[in-house]
């Protein structure tokens, strides 16, 4: 029977409704929320840690560094199998991502967690973590890189988001679909994912900032973030990666300052290309210097960029680690 770490580190799966304060908050122990799990002893011989009670939104870039430590010291046991971990599912997309980054090993990480507390009827905290377990036991999931199950559902760390505020299917890859399912406690894969590089970063650059570009923006937050020191942007641009031409001023200004720029797509679906030759296009923003980040997120481009820029602060290597699928595939 193989060992599977659960790594508790809290969110909505281990919360309950406070009767005075009429909302859930952190209540459930470890034990509890494994107890509720039946036949958990006949998948797989399980160990605790406990590495905290967190809401998502309490979990940071700093915690999540540190989590990617200590799964590559457990996984580095012989007699792991691999790792699952609990999350609140706000920021949960953020801290799988960072941890396919992170971690060296090829047995399986799986990220779980609930959108519905303990004291809600269908409370699918269980469920998840069966699914997870399960994941973690097969042994094709060996050499995918970290996963989120939710839901039934195997998604790769690098595609998948939070879609909705409430549906228990909220955790979808928008571009590709799910890597596979659980069904039957068996994880059946449909695809492979793509390939994907461990990034060799030693800390975590906190200063990077994220700005949404909406119509008629322009450069005042761009200003603000180059006085207060900021080591790098990202901006979630229009469409296939335009802005506002009131912007290109701030953007500019940013990279004469030798710091990153990062553009990605506000859209759900779909990459960034220099496509348009405008004022505040594609074309222009590259050739001005920007580095372009594929069909990342926002906040995921976010969490890419703290880390390459906690192993190099060279904007040419940032571009090419960046660019360097973007470059394959034109």
């Amino acid at each position: 029977m193989k060992k599977v770490v659960l790594i508790f580190t809290g969110g909505t799966i281990s919360m309950k409704v406070d009767e005075r304060l009429k909302a859930a908050i952190p209540a459930l122990t470890d034990e509890e929320i494994i107890s509720k799990v039946s036949g958990i002893e006949k998948m797989a011989e399980i160990e605790v840690m406990h590495y905290g009670s967190y809401p998502g939104p309490h979990i940071g870039p700093d915690m999540m560094f540190n989590l990617a430590g200590e799964v590559n010291k457990l996984l580095q046991r012989e007699d792991i199998a691999g790792v699952v971990i609990t999350h609140g599912t706000d920021t949960l997309e953020e801290t799988a991502y960072l941890l396919d980054m992170l971690v060296k090993s090829r047995k399986p990480v799986v990220l779980t967690g609930a959108m519905r507390n303990g004291s809600e009827l269908g409370y699918d905290g269980p469920a998840n973590l069966s699914a997870s377990i399960c994941t973690v036991c097969s042994e094709e999931s060996i050499d995918k890189g970290v996963l989120v199950v939710m839901n039934n559902q195997v998604n790769a760390a690098d595609e998948v988001t939070k879609t909705h505020t409430l549906s228990l299917d909220t955790f979808q890859s928008m571009d590709f679909g799910p890597l596979g399912i659980v069904d039957s406690d068996q994880v059946i894969y449909y695809r492979n994912r793509k390939s994907h590089s461990v990034i060799e970063a030693v800390g975590i650059e906190k200063k990077v900032a994220l700005i949404k570009a909406v119509a008629g923006l322009g450069s005042e937050f761009i200003h603000y973030l180059v006085d207060e020191g900021y080591k790098g942007i990202i901006i979630e641009a229009l469409g296939r990666g335009n802005v506002p031409p009131a912007m290109v001023e701030g953007i500019e200004r940013a990279i004469a300052c030798n710091i990153p720029v990062v553009i990605v797509s506000r859209c759900a679906k779909g990459r960034v290309l220099d496509s348009y030759g405008y004022e505040g296009g594609g074309r222009k923003l590259r050739e001005m210097g920007v580095i372009l980040g594929d069909n990342l997120s926002g906040q995921k481009a976010r969490i890419k960029l703290m880390l390459v820029l906690g192993m190099t602060q060279n904007i040419e290597e940032v571009r090419q680690i960046f660019e360097e699928d973007l470059y394959r595939k034109i």
